[in-house]
């Protein structure tokens, strides 16, 4: 899997980080001061990328964390049938089949983004 250790207090909103071995954007960083016998503590909540589960995350700010390293790359469809539709990557001209979000309007030609990580992707 493409993933990096980072500690806790080097992440933001809007990054990504794995909780649970799953791919996750940070919704939302919050810190509490150091106590009187510990270490300041971040919690960190955030959904998934690929199933949109929400999770969250308390660690202390020193600890290492792994942060995946998500692509974005640029692909166009060729042709669509029923929910799903088939795409070539602009790079490196391979062809694939995605199903098409609900929320998406696909139609041959068309070009899209979406974001991969170890065979999973998901149009932005």
């Amino acid at each position: 899997m493409a993933k990096e250790q980072r500690e806790v207090r080097d992440l933001q909103e809007g990054g990504y980080v794995m909780i649970d071995d799953a791919a996750c954007k940070i919704n939302s960083y919050s810190t509490a001061k150091p106590g009187k016998h510990g270490s300041a503590k971040a919690r960190i909540e955030a959904r998934g990328v690929f199933d949109d589960k929400k999770r969250s995350l308390s660690q202390p700010v020193d600890a290492k964390i792994w942060v995946p390293i998500i692509d974005r790359k640029q692909g166009q469809v060729v042709s669509t049938d029923g929910d799903d539709m088939q795409v070539m990557d602009l790079d490196t001209y391979e062809t694939f089949t995605m199903r098409i979000p609900d929320d998406v309007d696909a139609s041959p030609d068309d070009n899209i983004e979406y974001l991969e990580l170890e065979g999973q992707r998901k149009i932005v």
